[in-house]
This record gives C-alpha cells, sequence and structure tokens, in this order.
C-alpha cells in the first residue's frame, strides 16, 4: 500500500510538473519584461534599451517615465501571479488525489492575466514610438534589425547552418 501511495505521489508530481510546465509560458513574457528581451523579439524592450541615443524631449520624457513605471509594476503582477499558480500546485500536491485540472486552471487564469499586462506595457511604448521623429524611428529601426540580424545568426547556429522552412 506504501509503495502504491509513493508511485501515485510521485506520479501526481510529474503530471504537475507538466501541468505546470505548460502554464509556465504564463510568465515567460512578462517575467522578462525587464530582461532584454525574449518575448519573441518584443519592439518595447528594444526601444527600452535605446534611451541614450534617442534625444527625448520633454513629453517623450514624461510617457518614458510612465512606460518604464507601467514595464515594472507589470512585471510584479506577473511574479504575484505565477507564484499564485505555484501555491495551488503547492495545495494540491498537499492532497491524497491532486485536482490537476485546478492547477492548469490557475496556469490558464494566470497566462491570460499576463498577456494583458504584457499588452498594456508594449501599447504604452508604442505610443511613445509613435511621438518619435523620423530621426528616432531610424535608431529603433537599426537596433531592431541588428537584432533579428544577430537572432537569424543564432538560429543558423542552432539548427547547424540548415534553412529552415
Amino acid at each position: 500500500m506504501i509503495m502504491k501511495q509513493s508511485y501515485a505521489a510521485r506520479l501526481a508530481a510529474l503530471a504537475a510538473v507538466a501541468v505546470i510546465g505548460a502554464s509556465g509560458s504564463a510568465l515567460a513574457q512578462p517575467a522578462h519584461f525587464g530582461h532584454g528581451g525574449h518575448a519573441g523579439g518584443d519592439v518595447a524592450l528594444a526601444i527600452a534599451a535605446l534611451k541614450g541615443q534617442l534625444n527625448l524631449n520633454t513629453s517623450q520624457q514624461q510617457m518614458w517615465d510612465n512606460a518604464a513605471a507601467s514595464m515594472r509594476a507589470a512585471h510584479q503582477s506577473a511574479r504575484a501571479n505565477m507564484q499564485q499558480v505555484h501555491a495551488t500546485l503547492a495545495a494540491e500536491l498537499a492532497k491524497a488525489e491532486p485536482d490537476l485540472a485546478a492547477v492548469a486552471a490557475a496556469g490558464d487564469d494566470a497566462r491570460a492575466r499576463n498577456a494583458a499586462l504584457h499588452r498594456q506595457v508594449r501599447d504604452s511604448w508604442l505610443a511613445l514610438y509613435a511621438t518619435f521623429t523620423p530621426d528616432q524611428k531610424a535608431i529603433v529601426r537599426d537596433a531592431l534589425s541588428r537584432r533579428l540580424a544577430r537572432m537569424e545568426q543564432i538560429r543558423q547556429r542552432h539548427l547547424g547552418g540548415a534553412p529552415h522552412g
């Protein structure tokens, strides 16, 4: 009986890890708000990295400050959302028969909330970008082009130089 419970507990833990792994992508985007960008090459992060080159005017600086504050707040909220998923997982694993559907639902909810946070932050950076002069937009364009080229080089190295398609 003890062996059966231990096996069941391990099986439940493995299933929960799989569920959390799937719902862990809820953190993937917002958690990287301030870490140089994962989030699919997010333009908001690219803009944020260029502050020193953009020579912002007073109005743009105010928008910048608001976007940066929004990014920090969203990152904290995303972390809290994922802590709630972790707490749900821990509570379920403490039960004899964990409800993995509840864990998956918590992960789905966190992913939806984090996606909404990500859109809000992105939109604030895009609103700032809309105020840029042609010269400022060229700085962003060039930085994004360099970033895209680096990502392509990494992809090619990862694939062993084989074309992907």
